[in-house]
């Protein structure tokens, strides 16, 4: 069995240096062109036969790690792992030591000897960083505040389901450029040749070190990768129409303000009309209604956001499977 050529992450310590043959997920980006299309090509399989994988994991654990409240994220998981064959365990930092203290690179080497991988939904980055630094097993970011990686592989699994290859299709993210789910898409596409448009206000684009690596990145397979501010020349032609809620957890004292500076942003019927007459409409969710998109488009016949929330558990059973067997069949 091929092992899936995730990148490795080399030279992060003499505590890693007995098991550099690990990989983590951590971005998007820490995955190869070919490591990005085996893993959702496993994902594929598993979806059409889970069967085939239900015994893979039997007997391992897996220790996920939720700061955030979650619903998609919590339950996919487990249920990915279940799928899989390993009991999932579900924990808060109240339930941890981490609540009194003890170090991430303690709680980390801990549940390493325990977990044959860490699943974490946190805040900052660097929370998920240090995890990685000092595990000895595979780390997983399930959502921070600068990617959700796993939310667009799910979103690549939807859009290549609809249209077949990726590549030269286009994507287009109305709302905040500098959104976890946006910087994921740019990557996202970026490595699978899959245009991303991003529109957005002024002041809302994507982080500039995000999209520059994004950009180095689509040199090797062509994807075209724009930052807009007219929302109207965003959608026109595209293929996939994205939207995501305004203000993420933690940002609520801004909501004021980022609703006046996004509504003319939002995912209405008129400005969905611009795309491709197949154009889908996708949303990591939760959503807002009569906010960053309007009740008629997500609930309308273009619409696969549930089969988009569905494609989080394959994906994520993909992804576990990967890092923990460097499988890339569900065989």
């Amino acid at each position: 069995m091929a092992m899936i050529p995730l990148t490795t992450r080399e030279g992060v310590g003499a505590q890693r240096a007995h098991t550099a043959h690990l990989r983590d997920f951590i971005r998007i980006a820490d995955l190869t062109p070919d490591g990005l299309a085996q893993l959702l090509e496993l994902a594929e399989s598993i979806k059409a036969q889970p069967a085939h994988c239900e015994d893979a994991l039997r007997g391992e654990t897996i220790a996920c790690i939720f700061e955030k409240p979650s619903t998609r994220t919590r339950v996919s998981f487990a249920a990915a792992a279940a799928r899989l064959g390993a009991t999932p365990v579900t924990l808060s930092p109240q339930e941890l030591q981490l609540g009194r203290g003890e170090s991430i690179a303690d709680t980390a080497r801990s549940l390493s000897g325990y977990c044959a991988a860490i699943v974490i939904r946190t805040f900052a980055q660097q929370t998920v960083d240090e995890f990685a630094r000092w595990a000895s097993v595979p780390v997983v970011n399930a959502l921070s505040n600068e990617h959700h990686p796993c939310q667009a592989l799910a979103d690549l699994l939807t859009i290549a389901e609809v249209f077949g290859d990726l590549a030269g299709r286009r994507l287009a993210f109305l709302g905040d450029g500098g959104d976890n789910v946006a910087h994921s898409l740019l990557e996202a596409g970026a490595l699978a040749g899959l245009d991303v448009t991003i529109a957005c206000p002024a002041g809302y684009e994507p982080d500039r070190q995000v999209i520059d690596q994004a950009r180095a990145l689509a040199e090797q397979t062509g994807a075209d990768l724009t930052v807009l501010h007219d929302p109207a020349a965003a959608i026109a032609g595209a293929d996939a129409v994205y939207a995501d809620v305004w203000a993420s957890m933690g940002e609520e004292s801004e909501r004021e303000a980022r609703k006046r500076a996004l509504t003319p942003f939002q995912v209405s019927q008129e400005l969905m009309a611009l795309a491709k007459p197949e154009a889908i409409f996708l949303h990591c969710l939760p959503a807002k209604r009569g906010e960053e998109v309007a009740a008629p488009v997500i609930d309308g016949p273009q619409s696969l956001v549930w089969r988009q929330s569905a494609n989080r558990l394959p994906t994520e059973a993909a992804l576990l499977l990967a890092l923990t067997r460097g499988l890339d069949r569900g065989q």
